[in-house]
């Protein structure tokens, strides 16, 4: 009997194990300009149809993650705006592009959510340009290493919070007028919330809180028919990690620790935001989905 390549695969080879050249990014880093290559699903993620008509408002979606959760929604049948900084232009263009050759709606919504007037401003542009919002998506992080507390910048610290933390509250506040019953919130964790890297303090902490706030914010909405829930990737091959994310001379080592033995890569997420989002979990509520290659976490 033929077996399908698309749905039987073994996880320790489906993707190539990397090496990373060391290499270096200006912040916040740029897809187009990494090596290898991360794959978002351009040509991996095949979608059946599990989020048709929904319409979706994701942060950070210009790659990484939030590049192949964007893909995979509109793969699943989902009307997307994307959120990115204004010089991510580029990648954010390539995304865009892909969401419409599937004959999905792709809206482009650049700015910053360190802001607090433009995250009020992002979910009324979203809800109206996509005729309405009931899936939010906050994906949008800093990351960047300090190997010592005294070396850690007050800037830094406040920059990570509002960006990681902070804009995830402004967002989600401004966009619960918009969510009827059957909406879903899905925020991205990680893996640092739990087993911390001792040079990603401001990281890490946010991520913890981050796991917290959905935990307790699942709690409050359940009565209303929306579920909020979280995602907690561990190493995956993003350009997060080349700009400063990361040690430079870790990087050609990257997610080799791990039980599967390489880093995982950002289509790898997002089917677990697509079930977190999608009817099958609607169950599901203040859980965090682990995609970290194996990783045992407390």
């Amino acid at each position: 009997m033929m077996t399908d390549q698309l749905t039987f695969q073994n996880p320790v080879d489906r993707f190539p194990q990397i090496s990373p050249p060391k290499q270096d990014q200006p912040e916040p880093g740029f897809d187009e300009e990494i090596t290898p290559k991360a794959d978002h699903g351009e040509e991996s993620y095949r979608g059946t149809g599990r989020l048709e008509g929904r319409k979706a408002l994701i942060t950070g979606a210009d790659s990484g993650i939030g590049a192949a959760v964007a893909i995979a929604f509109a793969r699943e049948g989902a009307d997307v705006a994307l959120n990115y900084l204004e010089v991510e232009e580029e990648d954010a263009q390539h995304v865009i592009e892909t969401i419409r050759e599937t004959g999905r709606k792709a809206v482009a919504l650049p700015g910053d959510i360190r802001d607090k007037e433009f995250c009020t401003q992002l979910v009324e542009d979203a809800a109206r340009q996509l005729e309405g919002l009931d899936a939010l998506v906050n994906n949008a992080g800093k990351q960047i290493i300090a190997e010592d507390l005294t070396e850690l910048p007050d800037d830094q610290w406040e920059q990570t919070y509002k960006t990681n933390i902070q804009a995830m509250f402004w967002i989600t506040k401004a966009a619960l007028k918009h969510l009827p019953a059957g909406s879903t919130i899905v925020n991205t964790t990680s893996i640092q919330g739990y087993n911390p890297n001792p040079m990603l303090i401001d990281y890490a902490s946010t991520k913890a809180a981050i796991n917290n706030f959905s935990k307790g914010l699942g709690q409050q909405l359940a009565p209303k028919g929306i579920r909020v829930n979280a995602v907690a990737p561990g190493p995956i091959w993003t350009p997060i990690q080349p700009s400063d994310g990361q040690p430079k001379e870790k990087l050609p080592h990257f997610g080799q620790n791990t039980p599967l033995g390489r880093a995982g890569q950002p289509t790898e997420v997002a089917p677990a935001f697509v079930f977190l989002t999608s009817a099958e979990s609607s169950y599901v509520i203040g859980e965090t989905l682990h995609v970290n290659g194996g990783i045992p976490t407390p």
